[in-house]
């Protein structure tokens, strides 16, 4: 069975796609980027304050879909640039401390809305 995941406490989809997707015991988490739900502004802050406002989004999905980041088994990171790795894999660690996802890391040329990152998961139910 398949479920559209939908919350107001994230941002909505800006295209024709679900924030998320649960199905067979997975939820598949679209790619979000800093923007504010709560006024719908992107964050245009630091890779880390970016970082930071995309896990929590992350975070609210997947509890919506009634799971956690704790069961996330797969991410992947869409840098702008590598050069800010390290400062998103700070703030990214400090979310995903017990348990590390498998995850892929990429450099992109251009990220929706001009943003520094996009993190899309997979997480178990």
């Amino acid at each position: 069975m398949i479920k559209i995941i939908n919350t107001t406490d994230a941002p909505q989809a800006i295209g024709p796609y679900s924030q998320a997707i649960s199905a067979n015991g997975f939820v598949f988490v679209s790619g979000q980027i800093p923007i504010n739900p709560k006024n719908s502004e992107i964050l245009r802050g630091t890779v880390t304050e970016q970082t930071d406002q995309v896990l929590r989004n992350l975070q609210t999905i997947l509890k919506e879909a009634g799971t956690s980041l704790e069961k996330v088994v797969k991410t992947t990171v869409y840098l702008n640039s590598m050069n800010d790795f390290e400062e998103m894999n700070k703030k990214y660690g400090e979310y995903f401390s017990s348990t590390k996802p498998a995850r892929a890391t990429v450099e992109v040329g251009r990220l929706p809305k001009d943003v520094g990152v996009e993190i899309d998961a997979v997480a178990i139910i």
